[in-house]
């Protein structure tokens, strides 16, 4: 397993984070807040990262992506955490690209795959219909009805749902839980309000009548895509996390009090280098749950949890420590610091929180 990335991913990596630098600053995301954007990312930001590849790193060279695998993603969705950007990675380039390279036919892959790489389609998972993540929990059902299947059911934290041109929605049918592409315009769909400013939505499926042509190929396909998922935000976390730390190690240089920095406080420098700590196992972890990922390791399952439990547990405390190191100033809304720690509180419960990653690292080491 490498823990060390390639020549690839470096350079990957450094397009990425100069992509995000200059073209979505934070300043972004405050404004789709702050005018309610009704799409709640910029479009055309999406066609340029779709020109840059990264729509296709999970679609194999034969259905028209590259094939580059987590390693190469996790890159971008690190940089896109630094600039916390709101966009479609997690929902389109990630479920949606892996759902149906995994589990697509080839007429479906046909239909969804061209317009997802060229960044015109939008794709979103309707999985969850609880407070948390529990993706074995599924009510929604898909009785059959002629030759295809009627859908009832309601899904929440439904990523871009609300835009979403396509659906992927988890039933359960007389042989067990089943994906069906449904699309968009078919549900009832509600934008909820998340504290990060980022895209959800509650969906609701009303005898909603589906083809036999519009069922994924049943199979391990879902656990896969989550696990990709799992490790993407990770990354994205990793990226959010050190930003927070970089921010809040350049405030202590600077803030003075008593005639010298703040950073100069033995209890500071402390606090500054546990975050640092934290940030550096996060981003080897990350690295290894990709890298078995891409190989198909056995222990894939495991790492992921890993990664994801302790990406969790650093952008929390990285989120919370670099407002309350940053004083009075890092309370109010003005200034950016607080951003990182409202994504830390989404994330952290976004494909399983810190009990769930736990619980799952457990059982797949055999406790």
């Amino acid at each position: 397993m490498a823990l060390v990335l390639t020549d690839e991913a470096r350079m990957v990596r450094e397009t990425a984070l100069s992509f995000f630098r200059e073209r979505s600053p934070i300043t972004a995301l405050r404004k789709l807040r702050d005018d309610n954007d009704p799409v709640g990312f910029s479009r055309g930001l999406w066609r340029e990262m779709a020109e840059l590849g990264w729509t296709g790193f999970l679609v194999d060279e034969d259905d028209g992506g590259s094939g580059f695998g987590m390693t190469g993603l996790t890159q971008v969705m690190e940089a896109a955490g630094r600039t916390l950007t709101a966009s479609p990675l997690m929902s389109t380039a990630l479920l949606g690209a892996s759902l149906l390279s995994l589990a697509g036919s080839d007429d479906q892959k046909a239909e969804y795959l061209p317009p997802l790489l060229a960044g015109e389609q939008i794709l979103a998972l309707a999985l969850d219909e609880g407070a948390r993540h529990a993706p074995d929990r599924i009510a929604a059902t898909a009785e059959r009805d002629g030759a295809g299947y009627r859908l009832n059911g309601e899904k929440t934290f439904v990523l871009d749902g609300h835009i979403a041109d396509t659906l992927i929605v988890a039933a359960r049918t007389d042989a067990g839980v089943a994906l069906f592409l449904v699309p968009g315009d078919a549900v009832s769909r509600t934008r909820l309000t998340m504290v990060d400013s980022r895209n959800a939505a509650r969906i609701r499926l009303d005898n909603v009548a589906v083809g036999p042509d519009s069922m994924l190929r049943r199979g391990p396909a879902l656990d896969l895509a989550l696990d990709r998922a799992r490790t993407g935000l990770a990354a994205e976390m990793l990226g959010s996390a050190q930003e927070a730390f970089d921010r809040t190690v350049q405030y202590l240089k600077d803030r003075k009090q008593f005639g010298v920095a703040i950073g100069s406080f033995q209890s500071l420098k402390h606090r500054a280098a546990q975050m640092f700590c934290e940030v550096e196992i996060t981003r080897s972890a990350v690295i290894a749950a990709a890298s078995a990922l891409d190989s198909g390791a056995n222990d894939a399952a495991a790492l992921v949890s890993l990664a994801k439990a302790k990406a969790n547990e650093t952008l929390f405390l990285c989120g919370n420590e670099g407002v309350q190191m940053h004083g009075g100033i890092g309370m109010t809304d003005e200034h950016e610091i607080g951003f990182f720690m409202k994504r830390s509180r989404v994330a952290q419960a976004t494909f399983g929180d810190t009990r769930f990653c736990r619980d799952r690292y457990a059982t797949a080491m055999g406790y």
